[in-house]
């Protein structure tokens, strides 16, 4: 097995030649967007276990792939996403409040609670509405690709999957489409060992994701996903690639779940807590942290201080977001009809009134 490829090591030291051409300020914004995360993440899990939302699906442990492939890209690509990269329409100019209205389903939510929770879209950011069917994304990112390659547009898209999606039909569809038409596109596989409750063992007879994408005709490359500096740089290098049009390339992005696969599932009942622990041992936030730390761009008044505020204002972000009004029942059909009919009106006057 090829070992994924890695800037941090073990130790959190880099070398000046290791080091992406990023300057001081932008070290530390990647930091801050990671932390960002997992404060809302934690904040929003806990919402779900006191019933102000229904449901959610944590990221822990996952932050670095998230935030290296953003910033990795330009805002004119397209991000077409699997279940766990709803931070990036944050990062791209999705209201927090906006975010959280989504996964309450309330009339402040863009989708008006018609869409499943934590399945957000910004179409000015160019994030696409995820689909919960597996793999389906992945042709959707191709389609997009081509669209770009037509328009001769310059953009690339980022094409999200987990190592479940490795399975489904629109796997060979999607990346077998891209490679013959060298259509714009980085599929990035965050593999995070599990596909809900199926280890990556159980999912495929191959030990890695990556080489499946010499089957196609394509560059297949493993990174630590848990090194946000890694994944920025094989990232990077792939989107220009594809914007140079020479094709597509599957990356695989090797981290871990650390949490269950959604607030609904008890990961305890199907994995091995001691090799949980393993993995919280190369946390990507702390790995980078320490990095930051050598590199004297980060101590722990400037941690306690972002904690603080960063909690500050997702809690404010809450309450905007509880305190918008449900979804007004006569747009189950003002959101159908440009022109109601009147006799759908009245039946849906009679329907809703109150019989008393």
């Amino acid at each position: 097995m090829s070992e994924p490829i890695t800037v941090l090591g073990t130790k959190s030291k880099v070398g000046k030649k290791a080091r992406p051409d990023l300057s001081d300020a932008e070290l530390v914004s990647l930091y801050e967007e990671m932390v960002r995360i997992r404060i809302f993440d934690r904040r929003m899990l806990a919402l779900q276990r006191q019933g102000r939302i229904g449901f959610y699906g944590p990221v822990k442990g996952q932050e670095a792939t998230i935030v290296a492939t953003w910033k990795a890209a330009d805002e004119r690509d397209w991000i077409v996403p699997a279940l766990r990269e709803g931070a990036i329409a944050m990062l791209r100019g999705l209201p927090q409040e906006l975010a959280i209205a989504q996964l309450i389903g309330n009339d402040l939510d863009v989708c008006r609670g018609r869409q499943m929770p934590c399945h957000y879209t910004l179409k000015e950011g160019r994030y696409v509405a995820m689909s919960s069917v597996i793999g389906t994304q992945i042709s959707h990112a191709t389609g997009l690709a081509m669209a770009a390659k037509y328009a001769k547009s310059g953009e690339a898209v980022l094409g999200y999957l987990g190592d479940g999606a490795t399975s489904a039909n629109d796997f060979h569809a999607g990346l077998n489409f891209a490679a013959v038409f060298k259509a714009p596109v980085v599929f990035v596989c965050q593999n995070n060992q599990w596909s809900i409750s199926v280890p990556f063992e159980k999912q495929t007879a191959v030990d890695n994701v990556a080489i499946k994408a010499s089957a196609y005709g394509m560059p297949g490359v493993r990174v630590d996903g848990n090194d946000v500096l890694a994944t920025y740089q094989v990232v990077r290098d792939a989107l220009e690639r594809a914007k140079r049009g020479d094709g597509p390339t599957l990356v695989e992005a090797v981290t871990y779940r650390q949490l269950g696969h959604s607030s609904s599932d008890d990961p305890t009942r199907y994995r091995d807590e001691g090799k949980v622990a393993d993995w919280i041992a190369k946390d990507p936030v702390e790995r980078y942290r320490r990095f930051l730390e050598h590199e004297g761009l980060w101590d722990e008044s400037k941690e306690s201080e972002f904690v603080d505020r960063v909690d500050g204002e997702i809690a404010k972000k809450v309450r905007e977001a509880e305190a918008a009004s449900p979804v007004s029942a006569d747009s189950l059909i003002t959101d159908v009809f440009h022109d109601v009919d009147p006799r759908l009106q009245e039946h849906f006057r009679i329907a809703t009134s109150d019989p008393r």
